[in-house]
């Protein structure tokens, strides 16, 4: 007898919501223990602020409120959500996952739920992984959270990494489309550089070591040789952006927006000329405020550009995230409806 199969249908992203930390940090407050100054910062990756989340903000804090956002935008409450999926790096306990913290607190504690740990490209995972899910009859609405908290695992003196981080969330509820309104995901990675960004030392360094040498144990703090993903994002991702955009059947003059991975204005500037996108797009620079927030940073984009460009509303986009592994993922989706 034949194994029986579900169908399902097109997809799209129904809302967005999101979150971002009480407390805004401008540049004065990191350079002096990094020996740097705002200029400097602002000249090479054009952040000018970030924020942090204090003790009142855990990942699942942030994630639950994001969420809360999405789902009202959307028309729908937990209760119609039957997958949630979780984008994260920062979530600071291995089992069990966000996810399912998250589902008990917005009171749906049955719905399918997992992490995913694809770092700064999460976000653009979980996007796809929710449309074919739904696209397969899996899940009819799925709901995709990108959220971290940075700066639990960043070192104020590392110049290489202490400017550039920051905290939030971002959510999206994906459902059912009569058309398709999220196109096939270019995805992959660059193993062979993937001790570009780590985050180290292992749990592991923790277990072998002595009572008295627990101490003298670093954090596991986010690290990165800058120049090399410089390169790597500029070139590598700027051709697996067009590949999305080829694979949607569109070309670039049919992209709306632009929201790429906020991990630097200068690659997001240089990307932009690298794939010849047309004057008229619009381009999220998130980054000058928010800072990077890995997962949550393109589902915060969306929603800031939204709020300030609601005529954008229902516009084609081109997603894109790329990060430590290193990974990448990118869709051109169809932004949500105004709520």
């Amino acid at each position: 007898m034949a194994i029986k199969a579900k169908t399902g249908s097109h997809s799209r992203i129904l809302s967005v919501g999101s979150y971002r930390p009480k407390r805004l940090v401008m540049n004065s407050e990191i350079v002096d223990r990094i020996e740097s100054n705002d200029e400097w910062i602002q000249q090479r990756t054009g952040i000018q602020s970030r924020r942090f989340a204090d003790e009142s903000e855990s990942v699942v804090d942030m994630a639950c409120w994001a969420a809360e956002s999405a789902l009202k935008r959307a028309g729908v409450t937990i209760a119609d959500i039957d997958t949630v999926i979780v984008a994260t790096i920062t979530f600071p306990h291995q089992a069990p996952s966000a996810a399912t913290a998250i589902i008990a607190r917005l009171g749906n504690p049955t719905a399918a739920a997992f992490d995913i740990g694809a770092a700064c490209a999460g976000f653009s995972y979980a996007v796809s992984m929710a449309h074919d899910f739904v696209f397969a009859g899996t899940s009819k609405k799925v709901l995709v959270i990108g959220v971290e908290k940075i700066s639990d695992f960043t070192n104020p003196d590392d110049r290489a990494t202490a400017f550039i981080f920051a905290d939030g969330a971002g959510a999206v509820v994906i459902g059912a489309s009569e058309t398709p309104g999220i196109g096939p995901v270019v995805w992959g990675s660059d193993a062979d550089n993937r001790d570009a960004i780590t985050m180290d030392p292992p749990w592991t360094a923790m277990r072998s070591a002595t009572q008295k040498s627990v101490g003298d144990i670093d954090w596991p703090n986010i690290s990165q040789e800058g120049q090399k993903v410089f390169r790597w994002a500029v070139y590598a991702i700027s051709k697996a952006a067009l590949a999305a955009i080829e694979q949607a059947g569109l070309t670039v003059d049919d992209i709306d927006v632009f929201i790429p991975h906020q991990a630097n204005l200068r690659i997001i500037e240089t990307m932009a000329k690298e794939m010849k996108l047309p004057a008229t797009t619009v381009i999220a620079d998130d980054i000058r405020i928010n800072g990077n927030t890995s997962a949550a940073s393109i589902p915060l984009a969306m929603d800031i550009l939204l709020a300030e460009r609601p005529e954008l509303h229902g516009k084609t986009a081109l997603i894109i995230g790329y990060g430590a592994g290193l990974v990448y993922a990118g869709q051109v989706v169809e932004l949500p409806p105004k709520p």
